[in-house]
């Protein structure tokens, strides 16, 4: 019994678009296509002890990490709750403040991020 081509090809890309949908990181999709949260964390490492201390000093380079990921507030919180984020330590309810303590302007004021609010 032979399987016509045209048959062949759509039970192919079914497959393919299951294989893709099971490939798919939590939470994919807040920082881009083609990015997760958790390789944007690795950006913030110059806010290593900013976003675990509120009384340490924010860093320039942090402050413009933290800037450009903020201009899309979804994959800036993602970032922050992301588990390689809990893993190196960042207290949520410390870096939500981050962007306040930057003093950038045009920061998301109010944007809900999980159990938190950007101040």
């Amino acid at each position: 019994m032979a399987i016509p081509v045209k048959s062949l090809c759509i039970v192919v890309f079914l497959v393919a678009l299951g294989i893709a949908g099971f490939n798919r990181a939590d939470g994919a999709g807040e920082c881009g296509k083609s990015t997760n949260p958790d390789k944007e964390a690795f950006k913030l490492a110059p806010c290593a002890s900013a976003v675990q201390n509120q009384d340490a000093p924010v860093s320039s380079q942090c402050c413009a990490q933290v800037k450009t990921m903020g201009e899309n507030p979804s994959c800036l919180c993602a970032v922050m709750l992301s588990n390689t984020a809990k893993s190196f330590g960042v207290k949520p309810e410390v870096a939500i403040n981050i962007p306040k303590r930057c003093n950038i302007a045009d920061r998301p004021v109010g944007y809900k991020c999980g159990a938190y609010t950007l101040p």
